[in-house]
């Protein structure tokens, strides 16, 4: 049996690739969008792609299922009540498929979505009972998939069916059966991932927390509380693979802007993303851009603070940032990707036309401002960052409000942002400099640096 996990970065994604080098087959599980990774092994290990496996309507990333049936013809397969508007052969509970010498088993593990299944791998040169169990987003090392995508309407149902999953349809099987999931750290599809790509079901049992609950109550009070942020672009993805996802050879071609019809394609409904680091942005920038830095977890980013339905321009270094760019964002279905601008920000300056800085302070710059009734210091991390302490005297302000508006401060004041690194102050920062506030800088190095510097929280 052929098996191998492909992590897609940023998003903490795993798909999976299963075949049979003798029966010159394979299937892919949970496919990115970008399919040139499995198209790469199809033909370098002589497996033809015969099925793609999606184990539910996934809401952080666009399906390649669609691009692998244009370019191989496979057959695409999901749980049979699963809510998509294109034709798809329906898995039930129990269905087995083989492909060579690798036996797949089909289980309903509802819980993050409905619909959602794993998959049971048997190996047969090894033996007849199953070797591990690919299990979607229902568990992940160390947490298990949220309950709460599909809406507040559906939550006790899916908190129900999580735990029947969980503690009653998985605890079936033997300790030593592996698991591997369809998200790691990173996903926002869960709350605390361990970086670990895979486990056991004993290990799990022993020291995942999401499976320690001694009861249905305790475990249902968990689940009714604290969930990250839902990103404005999961109600997209999940509509883009209800459809299923434009092939991207339909999508804008590139293009390369000179500064005059960069500008000039710039209205209303367009966001421009500068893609440069923090230090970069706040030198120059061009005015109303919200810098989203080229760094891990980009597309998750982007997809808290951009609406789905905008226009994008992007200001980047190169053109490969620009294509690596676009990978990245068509992998969360924003496609609506115009151009970038041609020469860089330094284009943009040597035509004459006007930029924007964004001030920056050291830390040692904001510990001398605690107290300071000039000032106010905004803290943009996330709640749970926050129990591990704050800088004295700073307000919170989460990222999510901020870029939603929510946010009324005097815009005549001045305010010092800070977040864990420097990435998401940057991020407010740059918004709030959109919105009219006319003294906004960030903080270098962020938190991260506030402590390496000897500095305490409140």
């Amino acid at each position: 049996m052929y098996f191998k996990q492909i992590l897609t970065p940023g998003l903490g994604c795993f798909s999976y690739v299963i075949g049979c080098p003798g029966a010159k087959e394979m299937i892919v599980v949970d496919p990115k969008r970008d399919v040139q990774d499995y198209l790469d092994i199809s033909r370098e290990e002589g497996m033809k792609i015969v099925r793609v496996v999606d184990t539910h309507v996934h809401a952080d990333h666009v399906s390649g299922n669609q691009e692998l049936r244009a370019l191989t013809g496979c057959e695409l397969c999901m749980y049979e009540s699963s809510p998509v508007n294109y034709p798809f052969t329906p898995l039930s509970e129990g269905d087995t498929f083989e492909v060579g010498n690798a036996k797949l088993e089909v289980l309903h593990t509802p819980g993050h979505t409905p619909d959602a299944l794993s998959l049971l791998v048997t190996d047969s040169t090894r033996g007849d009972e199953p070797w591990m169990v690919l299990t979607g987003d229902v568990l992940f090392v160390n947490d298990i998939g949220r309950p709460d995508l599909v809406g507040e309407a559906k939550l006790d149902e899916q908190v129900h069916n999580l735990y029947n999953s969980l503690y009653v349809k998985l605890a079936k099987y033997p300790d030593h059966l592996e698991v591997f999931p369809a998200h790691g750290a990173g996903s926002l599809c869960g709350r605390g991932m361990s970086s670990k790509p895979s486990s056991t079901l004993g290990f799990e049992r022993r020291h995942n927390p999401m499976l320690g609950f001694d009861s249905y109550e305790s475990f249902a009070l968990e689940m009714s509380q604290n969930f990250p942020t839902r990103p404005k672009s999961f109600t997209h993805i999940i509509t883009t693979n209800m459809d299923g996802a434009p092939l991207l050879e339909s999508c804008p071609m590139d293009k390369a802007m000179d500064p005059p019809l960069f500008e000039q394609s710039i209205d209303d409904n367009t966001v421009i993303i500068d893609a440069r680091d923090s230090a970069a942005f706040s030198g120059f920038h061009i005015p109303g851009s919200v810098n989203i830095g080229f760094e891990k977890q980009l597309a998750n980013w982007v997809g808290m603070v951009v609406a789905p339905d905008k226009d994008i321009l992007l200001v980047v270094n190169s053109r490969q940032d620009y294509d690596a760019m676009c990978t990245e964002l068509h992998r969360i279905g924003y496609d609506r990707i115009h151009g970038y601008l041609n020469g860089g920000i330094a284009g943009w300056v040597y035509s004459g036309r006007p930029v924007q800085k964004l001030g920056q302070v050291s830390v040692q710059e904001l510990h001398d401002l605690i107290g300071s009734p000039e000032v106010q210091i905004l803290d943009v991390r996330t709640p749970a960052e926050i129990e591990g302490g704050m800088v004295a005297g700073a307000t919170h302000v989460p990222l999510p409000q901020i870029m939603d508006n929510k946010f009324d401060g005097p815009k005549n004041q001045s305010y010092v942002v800070y977040c864990g690194s420097g990435y998401r102050s940057n991020i407010a920062a740059s918004h709030l400099q959109n919105l009219g506030y006319t003294d906004v800088r960030g903080t270098a190095g962020g938190t991260m640096a506030w402590l390496q510097a000897g500095f305490p929280f409140a």
